[in-house]
């Protein structure tokens, strides 16, 4: 896998420039989403909303944001200091990965050993973070994520980590490793070509209308 590294802080305007138009891990399942007959409409609006970014060279996602989302986002240092802190390994943060042939790409919450993993770490409410302490189940939409980062990255392994500070010390994280698998990599890198390649046809279509 090659890579170019877009060293910019995250939810920065360069950032937003950087991803403009292709697919990121966050979106994956909007990707793979399927229906029994037709096209899911998460898939739909998803390459229609890539046409654009590349057709007016704005960014078409939207700027929502609510308090608990906010407040993820606040503990996301904290989160990463505790992962070092739990496993004695630096974790260094990275603005985007850009993919080298294709329209893809994605951004992490760091790596670690020049990339040899990846770490993936979220802040959700209590309640959520229980239920991630009592199941150790990464809920499909992150686990979609991760695939695409572990794709776009090239790395052997992703540490998922959920975190929430009001818990007692030894349940404010939960960590998952999850291995790469070079099958399921592979079944996804099949679904991100085919989904870009109508990406391009619809781009096109629309500018032989000009």
């Amino acid at each position: 896998m090659s890579f170019t590294v877009i060293d910019v802080p995250q939810r920065s305007p360069e950032w937003h420039a950087a991803r403009l138009g292709r697919i990121t891990g966050s979106r994956a399942v909007d990707l793979l989403a399927t229906i029994k007959s037709g096209e899911a409409a998460a898939r739909r609006n998803y390459r229609v909303e890539l046409v654009l970014e590349r057709l007016t060279g704005r960014c078409q996602e939207r700027a929502f944001q609510n308090q608990v989302m906010a407040d993820g986002i606040a503990r996301e240092a904290d989160a990463a200091m505790l992962y070092e802190a739990l496993t004695g390994r630096l974790l260094r943060s990275t603005g985007f990965l850009r993919h080298d042939e294709l329209m893809a790409g994605c951004s992490l919450d760091g790596d670690v050993g020049g990339f040899e993993g990846i770490v993936e770490a979220k802040c959700p409410i209590a309640a959520t973070h229980l239920t991630y302490l009592n199941t150790g189940i990464i809920p499909h939409e992150y686990f979609k994520q991760i695939i695409h980062n572990l794709w776009v990255s090239g790395a052997a392994w992703c540490d998922w980590l959920s975190y929430h500070p009001e818990f007692p010390e030894p349940l404010r994280a939960k960590l998952v490793r999850v291995p790469r698998d070079e099958a399921v990599i592979h079944a996804y890198e099949t679904a991100a070509r085919v989904f870009l390649a109508e990406v391009d046809a619809e781009l096109e279509a629309l500018k032989a209308l000009c």
